[in-house]
Protein backbone atom coordinates (compact mmCIF):
# COMPACT_ATOMS: atom_id res chain seq x y z
CA UNK A 1 0.00 0.00 0.00
CA UNK A 2 1.69 3.31 -1.08
CA UNK A 3 2.17 6.53 1.63
CA UNK A 4 -0.86 8.45 0.21
CA UNK A 5 -2.89 5.94 0.90
CA UNK A 6 -2.05 4.59 4.14
CA UNK A 7 -2.46 8.18 5.06
CA UNK A 8 -6.30 7.60 3.83
CA UNK A 9 -6.95 5.41 6.00
CA UNK A 10 -5.76 6.82 8.82
CA UNK A 11 -8.20 9.09 8.29
CA UNK A 12 -10.82 6.75 7.79
CA UNK A 13 -9.45 5.13 10.82
CA UNK A 14 -9.55 8.30 13.19
CA UNK A 15 -13.21 8.83 11.76
CA UNK A 16 -14.47 5.72 12.94
CA UNK A 17 -12.97 6.26 16.99
CA UNK A 18 -15.91 8.99 16.78
CA UNK A 19 -13.01 11.37 18.22
CA UNK A 20 -14.35 14.49 15.20
CA UNK A 21 -18.06 13.75 16.43
CA UNK A 22 -18.44 16.05 19.73
CA UNK A 23 -19.45 19.17 20.04
CA UNK A 24 -16.39 20.30 22.04
CA UNK A 25 -14.32 18.70 19.45
CA UNK A 26 -16.10 20.17 16.89
CA UNK A 27 -15.51 23.67 18.49
CA UNK A 28 -12.25 23.15 19.74
CA UNK A 29 -10.87 22.29 16.31
CA UNK A 30 -12.51 25.60 14.86
CA UNK A 31 -10.94 27.69 17.26
CA UNK A 32 -7.30 26.31 16.64
CA UNK A 33 -7.99 26.83 13.38
CA UNK A 34 -8.97 30.86 13.62
CA UNK A 35 -5.91 30.83 15.76
CA UNK A 36 -3.18 29.23 13.65
CA UNK A 37 -4.86 31.47 10.77
CA UNK A 38 -3.91 34.66 12.98
CA UNK A 39 -0.47 33.75 13.66
CA UNK A 40 0.51 33.02 10.47
CA UNK A 41 -2.07 35.89 8.99
CA UNK A 42 1.22 38.18 7.71
CA UNK A 43 3.09 35.01 5.87
CA UNK A 44 -0.02 34.49 3.99
CA UNK A 45 -0.85 37.75 2.93
CA UNK A 46 2.76 38.02 1.78
CA UNK A 47 2.53 34.38 -0.22
CA UNK A 48 -0.54 35.35 -1.61
CA UNK A 49 1.18 38.66 -2.82
CA UNK A 50 4.50 36.84 -4.05
CA UNK A 51 2.41 34.18 -5.89
CA UNK A 52 0.21 37.13 -8.36
CA UNK A 53 0.89 40.35 -6.65
CA UNK A 54 -2.40 40.18 -4.75
CA UNK A 55 -2.86 43.93 -2.72
CA UNK A 56 -2.64 43.06 0.69
CA UNK A 57 -6.13 44.72 1.02
CA UNK A 58 -7.81 42.64 -1.05
CA UNK A 59 -5.94 39.88 -0.21
CA UNK A 60 -7.11 40.20 3.58
CA UNK A 61 -11.03 41.05 2.08
CA UNK A 62 -11.57 38.12 -0.14
CA UNK A 63 -9.12 35.33 1.23
CA UNK A 64 -8.73 35.56 5.10
CA UNK A 65 -10.92 38.03 6.70
CA UNK A 66 -14.15 36.06 5.13
CA UNK A 67 -12.81 32.93 6.24
CA UNK A 68 -12.83 34.50 9.81
CA UNK A 69 -16.32 35.55 9.44
CA UNK A 70 -17.20 32.06 8.39
CA UNK A 71 -15.63 30.30 11.29
CA UNK A 72 -17.09 33.06 13.56
CA UNK A 73 -20.47 32.37 11.92
CA UNK A 74 -19.88 28.63 12.63
CA UNK A 75 -19.19 28.88 16.10
CA UNK A 76 -21.89 30.98 16.95
CA UNK A 77 -24.26 28.92 15.28
CA UNK A 78 -22.63 24.92 15.71
CA UNK A 79 -24.51 24.34 18.88
CA UNK A 80 -28.61 24.85 16.53
CA UNK A 81 -27.15 23.01 13.73
CA UNK A 82 -26.09 20.00 15.22
CA UNK A 83 -29.43 19.43 17.19
CA UNK A 84 -31.83 17.35 16.01
CA UNK A 85 -34.46 18.39 14.18
CA UNK A 86 -38.21 16.75 15.19
CA UNK A 87 -40.76 16.98 12.64
CA UNK A 88 -44.64 16.45 12.60
CA UNK A 89 -45.03 12.71 12.69
CA UNK A 90 -48.09 12.36 10.02
CA UNK A 91 -51.49 10.37 10.75
CA UNK A 92 -50.35 7.49 8.75
CA UNK A 93 -47.53 6.78 11.17
CA UNK A 94 -48.76 7.27 14.04
CA UNK A 95 -48.25 5.95 16.87
CA UNK A 96 -44.56 7.81 16.67
CA UNK A 97 -42.41 10.32 17.03
CA UNK A 98 -39.56 11.35 13.93
CA UNK A 99 -36.44 12.61 14.23
CA UNK A 100 -33.88 14.18 11.90
CA UNK A 101 -29.93 13.66 13.05
CA UNK A 102 -27.20 15.69 11.03
CA UNK A 103 -24.47 13.10 11.25
CA UNK A 104 -20.22 13.41 9.33
CA UNK A 105 -20.43 11.95 6.53
CA UNK A 106 -16.95 10.53 7.04
CA UNK A 107 -13.84 11.43 4.95
CA UNK A 108 -14.23 14.22 2.58
CA UNK A 109 -12.04 15.96 0.13
CA UNK A 110 -11.12 19.86 -0.78
CA UNK A 111 -9.59 20.12 -4.15
CA UNK A 112 -8.95 24.33 -4.11
CA UNK A 113 -8.02 26.85 -7.14
CA UNK A 114 -5.69 29.19 -7.85
CA UNK A 115 -7.47 32.24 -7.96
CA UNK A 116 -8.68 32.58 -4.21
CA UNK A 117 -5.99 29.97 -2.72
CA UNK A 118 -6.72 30.05 0.99
CA UNK A 119 -9.98 31.38 0.80
CA UNK A 120 -11.47 28.34 -1.53
CA UNK A 121 -9.05 25.65 0.69
CA UNK A 122 -10.23 27.27 3.90
CA UNK A 123 -14.00 28.56 3.69
CA UNK A 124 -15.14 24.45 2.90
CA UNK A 125 -12.84 23.49 5.92
CA UNK A 126 -14.79 25.49 8.12
CA UNK A 127 -17.83 23.62 7.33
CA UNK A 128 -16.73 20.04 6.83
CA UNK A 129 -14.99 20.49 10.11
CA UNK A 130 -18.09 22.14 11.50
CA UNK A 131 -19.94 18.67 10.42
CA UNK A 132 -17.49 16.50 11.81
CA UNK A 133 -15.74 15.05 9.31
CA UNK A 134 -12.21 14.28 8.60
CA UNK A 135 -10.31 16.19 5.70
CA UNK A 136 -8.09 15.68 2.77
CA UNK A 137 -6.97 19.07 1.32
CA UNK A 138 -5.69 19.71 -1.65
CA UNK A 139 -4.39 23.49 -2.33
CA UNK A 140 -3.15 24.56 -5.87
CA UNK A 141 0.07 24.16 -7.00
CA UNK A 142 -0.33 27.39 -8.76
CA UNK A 143 0.44 29.59 -6.29
CA UNK A 144 3.25 27.34 -3.96
CA UNK A 145 3.69 30.11 -1.32
CA UNK A 146 0.51 30.43 -0.50
CA UNK A 147 0.12 26.59 -0.49
CA UNK A 148 2.89 25.91 1.70
CA UNK A 149 1.68 28.61 4.39
CA UNK A 150 -1.42 26.87 4.08
CA UNK A 151 0.26 23.70 4.71
CA UNK A 152 1.75 25.03 8.02
CA UNK A 153 -1.65 26.71 9.25
CA UNK A 154 -3.84 23.07 8.61
CA UNK A 155 -0.44 21.17 10.34
CA UNK A 156 -0.73 23.08 13.50
CA UNK A 157 -4.32 23.20 13.76
CA UNK A 158 -4.93 19.61 13.18
CA UNK A 159 -3.28 16.52 13.43
CA UNK A 160 -2.74 15.05 10.57
CA UNK A 161 -5.51 11.84 10.56
CA UNK A 162 -8.14 14.23 11.08
CA UNK A 163 -7.29 17.20 8.37
CA UNK A 164 -4.77 16.24 5.96
CA UNK A 165 -2.96 18.53 3.35
CA UNK A 166 -1.61 16.86 0.09
CA UNK A 167 0.52 19.09 -2.64
CA UNK A 168 1.60 18.29 -6.34
CA UNK A 169 -0.34 18.75 -9.73
CA UNK A 170 -3.88 18.13 -9.43
CA UNK A 171 -4.02 16.17 -12.50
CA UNK A 172 -1.37 13.46 -10.68
CA UNK A 173 -2.17 13.88 -7.36
CA UNK A 174 -6.36 13.83 -8.06
CA UNK A 175 -6.52 10.46 -9.43
CA UNK A 176 -3.68 8.86 -7.34
CA UNK A 177 -6.37 9.84 -4.41
CA UNK A 178 -9.81 9.61 -5.63
CA UNK A 179 -9.76 5.90 -8.20
CA UNK A 180 -8.07 3.87 -4.98
CA UNK A 181 -10.04 5.22 -2.02
CA UNK A 182 -13.86 6.20 -1.50
CA UNK A 183 -14.26 9.77 -0.09
CA UNK A 184 -17.67 10.63 1.85
CA UNK A 185 -18.01 13.52 -0.55
CA UNK A 186 -15.72 15.68 -2.87
CA UNK A 187 -15.93 19.19 -3.19
CA UNK A 188 -14.33 20.79 -6.08
CA UNK A 189 -13.82 24.33 -7.40
CA UNK A 190 -12.49 24.96 -10.74
CA UNK A 191 -12.93 24.75 -14.85
CA UNK A 192 -16.04 23.06 -15.82
CA UNK A 193 -13.44 20.61 -17.83
CA UNK A 194 -11.48 19.84 -14.64
CA UNK A 195 -14.76 18.97 -12.71
CA UNK A 196 -15.90 16.88 -15.61
CA UNK A 197 -12.50 14.87 -14.79
CA UNK A 198 -13.45 14.62 -11.39
CA UNK A 199 -16.87 13.36 -11.41
CA UNK A 200 -15.66 10.86 -13.65
CA UNK A 201 -12.75 9.68 -11.07
CA UNK A 202 -15.72 9.50 -8.04
CA UNK A 203 -18.49 8.14 -10.45
CA UNK A 204 -17.09 4.17 -9.74
CA UNK A 205 -17.35 4.85 -5.91
CA UNK A 206 -21.06 6.76 -6.05
CA UNK A 207 -19.14 9.72 -4.76
CA UNK A 208 -21.31 12.41 -4.23
CA UNK A 209 -19.59 15.59 -5.68
CA UNK A 210 -20.09 19.43 -5.25
CA UNK A 211 -18.84 21.56 -8.23
CA UNK A 212 -18.29 25.27 -7.81
CA UNK A 213 -17.07 26.52 -11.61
CA UNK A 214 -17.38 29.27 -13.43
CA UNK A 215 -19.36 30.79 -16.75
CA UNK A 216 -19.75 33.96 -18.82
CA UNK A 217 -21.56 36.15 -15.40
CA UNK A 218 -23.38 39.47 -17.53
CA UNK A 219 -23.60 42.48 -15.97
CA UNK A 220 -26.54 44.13 -17.48
CA UNK A 221 -27.19 47.41 -17.62
CA UNK A 222 -30.85 49.36 -18.11
CA UNK A 223 -31.04 53.07 -19.58
CA UNK A 224 -32.86 54.02 -16.56
CA UNK A 225 -30.22 53.74 -14.38
CA UNK A 226 -27.81 55.04 -11.97
CA UNK A 227 -25.03 55.04 -14.53
CA UNK A 228 -21.70 56.29 -12.72
CA UNK A 229 -22.87 54.04 -9.53
CA UNK A 230 -23.72 51.49 -11.79
CA UNK A 231 -20.28 51.87 -13.66
CA UNK A 232 -18.14 52.30 -10.44
CA UNK A 233 -19.21 49.01 -8.96
CA UNK A 234 -18.86 46.86 -12.23
CA UNK A 235 -15.30 48.11 -12.87
CA UNK A 236 -14.67 47.33 -8.97
CA UNK A 237 -15.82 43.70 -9.73
CA UNK A 238 -14.13 43.06 -13.07
CA UNK A 239 -11.27 44.01 -12.05
CA UNK A 240 -10.75 42.83 -8.09
CA UNK A 241 -7.58 40.43 -8.67
CA UNK A 242 -7.22 41.22 -11.69
CA UNK A 243 -10.79 40.02 -12.58
CA UNK A 244 -9.42 36.12 -11.86
CA UNK A 245 -12.88 35.47 -9.74
CA UNK A 246 -15.61 33.04 -10.75
CA UNK A 247 -17.76 35.77 -9.89
CA UNK A 248 -16.80 38.97 -11.56
CA UNK A 249 -18.51 40.63 -14.14
CA UNK A 250 -17.50 38.53 -17.25
CA UNK A 251 -18.85 40.94 -19.84
CA UNK A 252 -21.68 43.71 -19.80
CA UNK A 253 -24.82 44.09 -21.62
CA UNK A 254 -25.30 47.68 -21.84
CA UNK A 255 -28.39 49.30 -23.14
CA UNK A 256 -27.46 51.34 -26.42
CA UNK A 257 -28.55 54.82 -25.06
CA UNK A 258 -26.20 54.92 -22.08
CA UNK A 259 -23.33 52.99 -23.56
CA UNK A 260 -20.67 55.56 -24.45
CA UNK A 261 -21.38 57.62 -21.30
CA UNK A 262 -21.24 54.34 -19.20
CA UNK A 263 -17.93 53.51 -20.94
CA UNK A 264 -16.82 57.05 -19.69
CA UNK A 265 -17.56 56.14 -16.56
CA UNK A 266 -15.60 53.14 -16.65
CA UNK A 267 -12.49 54.88 -17.92
CA UNK A 268 -12.91 57.81 -14.93
CA UNK A 269 -13.58 55.13 -11.99
CA UNK A 270 -10.65 53.05 -13.57
CA UNK A 271 -7.97 56.49 -12.98
CA UNK A 272 -9.45 56.81 -9.38
CA UNK A 273 -8.83 53.06 -8.52
CA UNK A 274 -5.49 52.68 -9.92
CA UNK A 275 -3.88 55.92 -11.28
CA UNK A 276 -3.11 56.70 -14.88
CA UNK A 277 -0.53 53.62 -14.99
CA UNK A 278 -2.49 50.79 -13.21
CA UNK A 279 1.06 48.81 -14.13
CA UNK A 280 2.33 51.00 -10.98
CA UNK A 281 -0.32 51.00 -8.55
CA UNK A 282 -0.37 48.76 -5.50
CA UNK A 283 -3.66 48.08 -5.86
CA UNK A 284 -3.71 45.89 -9.21
CA UNK A 285 -3.08 41.71 -9.22
CA UNK A 286 -1.31 40.30 -11.90
CA UNK A 287 -2.11 37.06 -13.84
CA UNK A 288 -1.14 34.11 -12.17
CA UNK A 289 0.96 32.67 -14.91
CA UNK A 290 2.31 32.93 -18.57
CA UNK A 291 -0.55 30.51 -19.28
CA UNK A 292 -3.08 32.34 -18.56
CA UNK A 293 -1.40 35.32 -19.50
CA UNK A 294 -1.43 34.20 -22.66
CA UNK A 295 -4.93 33.52 -22.97
CA UNK A 296 -6.16 36.74 -21.72
CA UNK A 297 -4.26 39.00 -24.28
CA UNK A 298 -5.19 36.80 -27.31
CA UNK A 299 -8.63 38.29 -26.10
CA UNK A 300 -7.27 41.85 -27.34
CA UNK A 301 -7.22 41.08 -30.94
CA UNK A 302 -11.09 40.05 -30.82
CA UNK A 303 -12.72 43.73 -30.94
CA UNK A 304 -12.08 47.46 -30.46
CA UNK A 305 -9.73 48.68 -27.51
CA UNK A 306 -12.05 51.51 -26.07
CA UNK A 307 -10.13 52.02 -22.68
CA UNK A 308 -6.41 49.85 -22.16
CA UNK A 309 -5.49 47.69 -23.75
CA UNK A 310 -1.20 47.55 -23.12
CA UNK A 311 0.29 44.90 -21.60
CA UNK A 312 3.69 43.29 -20.43
CA UNK A 313 4.43 39.63 -20.37
CA UNK A 314 7.47 40.31 -18.08
CA UNK A 315 5.21 41.62 -14.97
CA UNK A 316 1.91 38.79 -16.41
CA UNK A 317 0.31 42.84 -16.62
CA UNK A 318 -2.67 43.37 -18.69
CA UNK A 319 -4.32 46.56 -18.36
CA UNK A 320 -7.88 47.50 -16.90
CA UNK A 321 -9.40 46.82 -20.89
CA UNK A 322 -12.70 47.55 -22.04
CA UNK A 323 -13.82 45.84 -25.16
CA UNK A 324 -16.06 47.48 -27.85
CA UNK A 325 -17.33 45.40 -31.42
CA UNK A 326 -16.58 42.01 -30.47
CA UNK A 327 -18.58 39.36 -32.25
CA UNK A 328 -20.74 37.11 -30.25
CA UNK A 329 -19.34 34.33 -31.87
CA UNK A 330 -15.73 35.33 -30.82
CA UNK A 331 -13.98 33.76 -28.19
CA UNK A 332 -13.86 36.44 -25.14
CA UNK A 333 -17.79 36.16 -25.93
CA UNK A 334 -17.78 32.60 -25.96
CA UNK A 335 -14.95 31.60 -22.91
CA UNK A 336 -14.98 32.85 -19.41
CA UNK A 337 -12.01 35.88 -19.56
CA UNK A 338 -11.13 35.29 -16.34
CA UNK A 339 -8.60 38.42 -16.21
CA UNK A 340 -9.07 42.16 -16.83
CA UNK A 341 -10.53 42.73 -20.06
CA UNK A 342 -14.56 43.46 -20.09
CA UNK A 343 -16.09 43.00 -23.70
CA UNK A 344 -19.07 45.82 -23.53
CA UNK A 345 -22.09 44.84 -25.95
CA UNK A 346 -25.19 47.24 -26.82
CA UNK A 347 -28.68 46.17 -26.88
CA UNK A 348 -31.67 47.85 -27.23
CA UNK A 349 -34.47 45.14 -26.35
CA UNK A 350 -34.52 43.67 -23.21
CA UNK A 351 -35.05 40.24 -25.36
CA UNK A 352 -31.95 40.73 -26.71
CA UNK A 353 -30.44 39.86 -23.48
CA UNK A 354 -31.87 36.83 -23.02
CA UNK A 355 -31.31 35.78 -26.38
CA UNK A 356 -27.32 36.65 -25.66
CA UNK A 357 -27.43 35.20 -22.47
CA UNK A 358 -28.62 31.77 -23.78
CA UNK A 359 -25.10 32.32 -26.12
CA UNK A 360 -23.64 31.01 -22.84
CA UNK A 361 -26.45 30.01 -20.50
CA UNK A 362 -25.86 29.48 -16.54
CA UNK A 363 -23.97 32.01 -15.53
CA UNK A 364 -22.63 31.80 -12.42
CA UNK A 365 -23.94 35.30 -11.43
CA UNK A 366 -25.93 37.89 -13.22
CA UNK A 367 -26.07 41.46 -11.90
CA UNK A 368 -28.61 43.51 -12.80
CA UNK A 369 -28.28 47.62 -12.80
CA UNK A 370 -31.60 49.37 -13.05
CA UNK A 371 -34.18 51.44 -11.21
CA UNK A 372 -36.95 50.12 -12.83
CA UNK A 373 -38.80 47.30 -10.78
CA UNK A 374 -40.00 45.72 -13.69
CA UNK A 375 -36.72 45.72 -15.70
CA UNK A 376 -34.98 44.08 -12.25
CA UNK A 377 -37.86 41.80 -12.30
CA UNK A 378 -37.77 40.60 -15.68
CA UNK A 379 -33.96 40.00 -15.72
CA UNK A 380 -33.55 37.64 -12.68
CA UNK A 381 -37.05 35.63 -12.91
CA UNK A 382 -36.12 34.66 -16.93
CA UNK A 383 -32.13 34.39 -16.52
CA UNK A 384 -31.08 30.84 -15.05
CA UNK A 385 -27.78 31.65 -12.58
CA UNK A 386 -26.68 30.47 -9.22
CA UNK A 387 -26.94 34.14 -7.55
CA UNK A 388 -26.10 37.92 -8.03
CA UNK A 389 -27.26 41.52 -6.86
CA UNK A 390 -29.56 44.15 -7.96
CA UNK A 391 -27.54 47.40 -8.97
CA UNK A 392 -24.25 45.95 -7.06
CA UNK A 393 -21.95 43.04 -7.62
CA UNK A 394 -19.87 40.33 -5.66
CA UNK A 395 -21.78 41.25 -2.38
CA UNK A 396 -24.10 37.84 -2.35
CA UNK A 397 -20.90 35.66 -2.25
CA UNK A 398 -19.88 37.75 1.44
CA UNK A 399 -23.17 36.73 3.50
CA UNK A 400 -22.96 33.79 5.51
CA UNK A 401 -26.69 32.89 5.26
CA UNK A 402 -27.02 32.76 1.93
CA UNK A 403 -26.62 29.73 -0.06
CA UNK A 404 -23.71 29.83 -2.88
CA UNK A 405 -23.40 27.70 -5.49
CA UNK A 406 -24.53 27.71 -9.67
CA UNK A 407 -26.73 26.15 -11.33
CA UNK A 408 -26.35 23.54 -14.55
CA UNK A 409 -22.75 23.90 -16.07
CA UNK A 410 -22.25 26.69 -13.30
CA UNK A 411 -21.51 23.89 -10.75
CA UNK A 412 -24.07 21.82 -8.08
CA UNK A 413 -24.46 21.85 -4.66
CA UNK A 414 -24.60 24.97 -2.28
CA UNK A 415 -22.22 26.51 0.85
CA UNK A 416 -21.33 29.21 3.10
CA UNK A 417 -22.67 29.06 6.90
CA UNK A 418 -25.64 26.68 7.96
CA UNK A 419 -25.51 25.34 4.27
CA UNK A 420 -21.87 24.17 4.31
CA UNK A 421 -22.79 22.31 7.49
CA UNK A 422 -25.36 20.49 6.44
CA UNK A 423 -23.71 19.65 3.07
CA UNK A 424 -21.03 17.71 4.26
CA UNK A 425 -23.92 15.96 6.72
CA UNK A 426 -25.63 13.00 6.40
CA UNK A 427 -29.08 13.97 7.85
CA UNK A 428 -30.53 10.77 8.73
CA UNK A 429 -34.26 10.48 9.35
CA UNK A 430 -35.63 7.96 12.34
CA UNK A 431 -38.70 7.13 13.10
CA UNK A 432 -39.43 6.09 16.66
CA UNK A 433 -42.69 3.55 17.17
CA UNK A 434 -44.61 3.10 20.12
CA UNK A 435 -44.32 -0.90 20.95
CA UNK A 436 -47.75 0.21 23.35
CA UNK A 437 -50.09 -0.27 20.41
CA UNK A 438 -50.13 -2.30 16.92
CA UNK A 439 -53.02 -0.27 14.74
CA UNK A 440 -52.75 -3.21 12.47
CA UNK A 441 -54.07 -1.45 9.29
CA UNK A 442 -50.79 -2.54 7.57
CA UNK A 443 -50.64 -6.06 8.14
CA UNK A 444 -52.59 -8.61 5.95
CA UNK A 445 -55.11 -9.59 5.96
CA UNK A 446 -56.48 -6.48 3.84
CA UNK A 447 -59.87 -6.00 4.26
CA UNK A 448 -62.25 -3.31 2.21
CA UNK A 449 -62.54 -1.92 5.94
CA UNK A 450 -58.48 -1.26 6.03
CA UNK A 451 -58.60 0.05 2.23
CA UNK A 452 -61.16 2.49 3.72
CA UNK A 453 -59.46 3.50 6.38
CA UNK A 454 -56.17 4.12 4.07
CA UNK A 455 -57.46 5.89 1.66
CA UNK A 456 -59.13 8.66 4.67
CA UNK A 457 -55.85 8.38 6.39
CA UNK A 458 -53.78 9.49 3.34
CA UNK A 459 -55.92 11.44 1.97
Amino acid sequence: MNAPLISLHRLRTHFETDATRSYAARRDALKRLRASLRKHEEELLSAMHADMRKPRFEAYLSDVGLVYAEIAHALVGLKEWMRPAHPPTPLALQVASSMVRPEPLGVVMIIAPWNYPALLVLSPLVGAIAAGNCVVVKPSNETPRTAAVLERIIGEAFAPEHVLVVQGPGRMVGPQLITPFRFDHIFFTGSPNVGRQIMALAAPHLTPITLELGGKSPAIVDRKVDLDRAAQRIAWSKYFNAGQTCIATDHVLVHREVMEPFIAAVAKHVRRFYGSDPQKSPHFARLVNDRRFQVVKDYLQHGQVAMGGTHDASDRYIAPTVLVDVPLDAPPMREEVFGPVMPVVPWSEREEVLAMVKRNPFPLATYVFSSDRRAQRYFTERIAFGGGCINHCMLHFGHPDMPFGGVGTSGMGRYHGKASFELFSNHKGVVHASTLMEPGIQLPPYTSLKERVLRWVLG
